[in-house]
């Protein structure tokens, strides 16, 4: 049985005219995140963490922002593709625990929804799925509601 880690780490500009999506759970705020997909930072952080530990290069490498067909698709989809090519490697997730830093919206209300929509696309239990959410203080792009980021570990097991 071989034991692997992985960290991942996203962020994305907050503008205008833009829906907010967070962990794969739309939440109501006035600014939403740019990207060439839905900009979910929190899913691609968990996307860029899985890819790592199975040394499968990034998320860009699998789902490239000038390739159309991504073109603002859904996180859901692309989480839903990273799991599948760590399977097809011989490995499945152990856990997940993530954080995502935003100064605005408060998060805590939809944390919950988070775990369920990530470990339901990851096919885990939800125990194994930990989500916490912190500001930078009004510090940093953060602090001052320029963006959001968020950093994610995973640990993956295999038969390798």
């Amino acid at each position: 049985m071989s034991i692997r880690i992985g960290h991942g780490y996203d962020v994305h500009k907050l503008v205008c005219n833009r829906e907010l999506f967070l962990g794969g759970v739309q939440i109501p705020y006035t600014l939403g995140l740019l990207g060439h997909s839905d900009a979910d930072v929190l899913l691609h952080a968990i996307c860029d963490a899985l890819l790592g530990a199975a040394a499968l290069g990034d998320i860009g490498k699998h789902f490239p922002d000038n390739d159309d067909s991504y073109k603002n698709i859904d996180s859901k989809l692309l989480l839903k593709k990273t799991v599948a090519l760590i399977s097809e490697k011989g490995y499945a997730i152990a856990n997940i625990d993530a954080t995502v830093i935003a100064q605005m919206p408060k998060l805590a209300p939809y944390i919950d929804n988070m775990r369920k929509t990530v470990a339901k696309i990851c096919g885990i239990n939800v125990e194994a799925v930990n989500i916490k959410a912190t500001t930078e203080e009004r510090l940093g792009f953060t602090g001052r509601l320029e963006g959001i980021s968020a950093h994610a570990v995973v640990l993956i097991e295999g038969n390798k």
